[in-house]
């Protein structure tokens, strides 16, 4: 107990991460050299006094139970002094200093946990999605389900390094993508303005429910003498937003909600600097639990960068240089007036970039 008066001990918002950090990395943190990908899956860092560090990735179905999590650490524990970390796309990374136990802890990984070793160098990572069914409070696709769906049609990308670079893919379960950019994003896209539901809406913070809506499309309005909103249809461009915020502004439906897939996203400064995604097709099945139509178009689009693109070119880099025209001719994507950005309020001047402009 701490004494009267004073204060307890800080337990809100991140931990110090140096309190979890594998001891070699806390001996030379800040004081490494440099690094290999010595095989698809396994890093080797070198620090200034010659210490190495190797880490072993292994792909995750990220929604796992409390009995794989602890097979997971029993692993850790046998081979890496109980050092692991899970990365933000759900990738497991194993830490360990001594090389004659890289070996046996993969073959613990894939023959014990059975889970894929690879996501490293010019390859494709886990997928970084949102929670969909499970757990999203709007989700009108099961992003989870979709991304089972399109690493079994890339697996084989995962397990190599032989791509131009790196390919980072992303999937949200709704309009809002919180999946964020990525060289490839699968996104669901609404059809229609939000049906409300007078009744329901009681129980929402109405100022926040208008507030939400980033073009104006949701106000005030009285309706059997009690306060609601109501929706501009014209204005409206089926976000989701609102739904967020209320349930009583039910925006999905499965007849009409469909699948869109945008391409050229990053967020690294290298080479062109960050990169917003540009749309390549849409109007595609959302039909679980496979997705089909989905995994091909990803197909389509992972082999015509894969067959073209110089090295280290990312995804949006080759589209660039290569010409909208061509991706299209390529993919086999059809162009229309969908694709053409007329978008007003595009953040076309802002330095979105950590380089220096002349």
């Amino acid at each position: 107990m701490p004494e009267q008066g004073a204060q307890a001990p800080r337990n809100n918002g991140a931990p110090d991460f140096r309190e979890y950090l594998h001891p070699a990395m806390e001996r030379n943190y800040g004081r490494w050299v440099g690094h290999e990908n010595l095989r698809p899956g396994v890093y080797k860092h070198v620090a200034e006094g010659g210490e190495e560090l190797f880490t072993v990735r292994a792909g995750s179905p990220r929604t796992l139970s409390a009995a794989a999590v602890r097979r997971i650490c029993d692993v850790a524990d046998r081979f890496c002094d109980g050092f692991l970390r899970f990365t933000t796309r759900s990738n497991i990374e194993f830490m360990l200093t001594d090389e004659k136990d890289v070996e046996p802890l993969i073959a613990a990984i894939e023959g014990e946990l059975g889970l894929p070793v690879g996501g490293t160098g010019n390859s494709i990572p886990n997928i970084l999605h949102t929670q969909g069914w499970l757990h999203c409070n709007l989700p009108g696709t099961d992003a989870l389900g979709a991304v089972k769906a399109i690493m079994d049609e890339l697996f084989e990308e995962f397990r190599s390094d032989d791509l131009p670079q790196r390919l980072k893919i992303s999937a949200s379960c709704c309009q809002i993508n919180c999946g964020a950019h990525g060289d490839i994003a699968v996104i669901l896209q609404h059809h229609h303005p939000p049906r409300p539901d007078h009744e329901m809406i009681q129980a929402c913070e109405l100022p926040k429910v208008v507030g939400i809506c980033p073009v104006a499309a949701i106000r005030p309005a009285r309706r059997g003498g009690k306060d609601t909103v109501e929706v501009v249809e014209e204005k409206c461009m089926y976000c989701g937003a609102c739904h967020g915020q209320c349930p009583g502004l039910e925006i999905r439906d499965a007849d009409t909600d469909t699948i869109a897939i945008w391409v050229g996203g990053k967020t690294a400064s290298t080479r062109g600097g960050p990169a917003f995604m540009k749309l390549a097709t849409y109007g595609l099945p959302n039909n679980p639990p496979r997705w089909p139509e989905v995994g091909a178009a990803v197909r389509r689009i992972v082999d015509a960068w894969k067959a073209e693109a110089r090295p280290f070119e990312r995804v949006g880099e080759w589209v660039e240089r290569v010409g909208w025209k061509h991706f299209f001719d390529v993919t086999g994507f059809e162009f229309t007036r969908y694709h053409i950005d007329s978008y007003r309020f595009a953040r076309t001047s802002f330095n979105t970039s950590s380089q220096a402009r002349r």
